[in-house]
């Protein structure tokens, strides 16, 4: 029968006879075996800490520190307790064979051994040892996918809840509104000015729930989409899109005022996701700034090749508890105030990231806030 090693397995031969010695460290080495040797029990417990062989080769009667000792203390100690070991003794009483087990080792060989014998019990015993490691290593990978998935459907539930929350009051809007305007239709009544009231209300409970479901496909693409096509963003237009578009009417329910900077300085990222990380940091300043609310945009110039863009509104900021329970998914900071879908800055947090920069913000309690993100710079100029 032939065996031969498959890796460079490390083998510690302990034996105080010089003729064992040499056999085993013979024909362990042609097996391509990387071997070590002690000749008595406290060498054997030093060099099995210092280098944490694969498998262990032991005899038992040995002076000073017997096999059985040297066993005992290597299963005691944390660092060698997982190592195989297998006794080689010329002792035949079943007492000693249960005592070596007891202790912990993993098999017997009787002396004089035979080499091929040898062979295939230290195959066997590598085999499991190696599939033990593979089944811990399964082990630790499933315990953190099973907190990785309980941490998900924390959030799929929260996520539930506040979908079912907000989506509900818009729709109740345009239901109910919707069923005054039929009635009054029905009642041949002249359009009043109610009735045009009524029809921008139906308008804008739409769009917070286009809003809301706008938000969560780019929450899902942004956690699956695997590759990013990053290019040179005009600011410009990304927040024209942002301010006349998607918040004209926020700007006119508010009658807020945003201060925009000269110029823009060039950075590099994605523009729908940039779009999106200014349209919910508005979209928040406008709703919890000042009374009217006026926003300041800015950018600081490139700092180890980020730039940081930012808003600053004129409320009354945030305590420091309130600042790091931001950017948390489902959160609400500001209840029974303005309505929002505890989404917004998580998203931003979450796009940002993909595009290798990072979010924060900056607050005193009744200095306002100032919400930040950065993106790498760009050397190029917008056209």
């Amino acid at each position: 029968m032939t065996f031969s090693s498959s890796q460079k397995d490390t083998i510690l031969v302990v034996d105080d006879i010089p003729n064992n010695v040499s056999v085993l460290f013979s024909f362990l080495s042609k097996a391509g075996f990387k071997v070590l040797v002690a000749q008595e029990g406290k060498r054997a417990i030093h060099t099995a800490e210092q280098t944490k062989p694969d498998l262990i080769l032991l005899d038992v009667m040995m002076p000073g520190i017997d096999g059985f000792e040297v066993c005992r203390i290597l299963k005691t100690n944390e660092q060698t307790k997982n190592i195989p070991i297998i006794f080689m003794t010329a002792l035949v009483d079943t007492v000693d064979k249960v005592k070596g087990f007891e202790l912990g080792a993993a098999d017997y060989i009787t002396k004089p051994v035979q080499p091929e014998e040898v062979l295939a019990r230290v195959y066997a015993h590598l085999k499991v040892q190696k599939l033990q490691r593979q089944l811990e290593q399964k082990n630790q990978e499933l315990q953190l996918q099973t907190v990785e998935l309980e941490k998900y459907t924390l959030e799929l539930e929260t996520f539930s809840r506040t979908v079912a929350h907000d989506l509900k009051n818009p729709l109740n809007a345009i239901v109910g509104l919707s069923d005054l305007l039929i009635a009054e239709y029905e009642a041949n009544a002249l359009p009043s000015a109610d009735t045009w009231e009524n029809l921008q209300f139906i308008a804008q409970a739409g769009q917070k729930m286009l809003n809301i479901i706008d938000a969560l496909l780019l929450l899902a693409r942004a956690s699956k989409q695997k590759t990013i096509e990053k290019s040179m963003l005009d600011m410009n237009h990304i927040i024209k899109q942002v301010v006349e578009h998607r918040l004209a009417y926020v700007l006119k329910e508010f009658q807020g005022q945003v201060c925009l900077p000269e110029r823009w300085p060039n950075a590099l990222g994605y523009a729908p996701w940039v779009e999106e990380a200014w349209a919910n940091y508005l979209s928040n300043a406008l709703k919890y700034g000042g009374v009217p609310p006026r926003l300041i945009l800015g950018a600081d110039p490139s700092l180890n090749g980020m730039i940081r863009f930012w808003v600053k509104d004129n409320g009354t900021g945030l305590s420091r508890e309130a600042q790091n329970q931001l950017f948390i998914p489902f959160t609400r900071l500001h209840h029974g105030q303005i309505e929002g879908h505890g989404l917004g800055l998580s998203i931003v947090k979450k796009v940002i990231e993909r595009l290798g920069g990072e979010v924060g913000v900056e607050s005193d309690l009744g200095k306002g806030c100032l919400f930040y993100f950065t993106l790498p710079a760009c050397a190029e100029k917008v056209d």
